[in-house]
């Protein structure tokens, strides 16, 4: 990834967590203090379409982050490196898969976080 591209990358990932955190505000959702069992079907599922849209914003967020932590250990011949070292195919695949994991664990443990605060799309 050229130099201009992780720059653009970066300002769109700014961009999309702003929107997260305003989409995230329980009170920009439709219903507003009002409780469950008083809401009509619309504003509920309203309600629960923003919560999904939230989720979603962070999912593209949090795989942006990826894209960006990944291009800054490519080396011009496109190995992965760790610590200024290339590494070959099967351990470039390896540590794609390690940090696949992390990213998956950072976001169940933000999901989680999400859904104690009544954020979450399921809550």
């Amino acid at each position: 990834m050229r130099d201009d591209q992780r720059q653009r990358l970066e300002a769109l990932n700014e961009k999309l967590m702003d929107v997260f955190f305003a989409e995230a505000e329980p009170d920009n959702w439709p219903g507003g203090e009002v409780l469950p069992k008083d809401m009509d079907s619309q504003t509920r599922g309203d309600r629960y379409w923003c919560k999904k849209n939230a989720a979603a914003t962070l999912s593209l967020c949090l795989r942006t982050i990826t894209v960006i932590d990944a291009s800054r250990r490519r080396l011009p011949d496109g190995a992965a490196s760790q610590n200024g070292e290339a590494l070959d195919a099967g351990e470039t695949s390896d540590s794609v898969d390690k940090e696949i994991d992390a990213v998956e664990k950072e976001a169940a443990r933000l999901m989680a976080k999400l859904q104690k605060k009544g954020m979450h799309p399921q809550a």
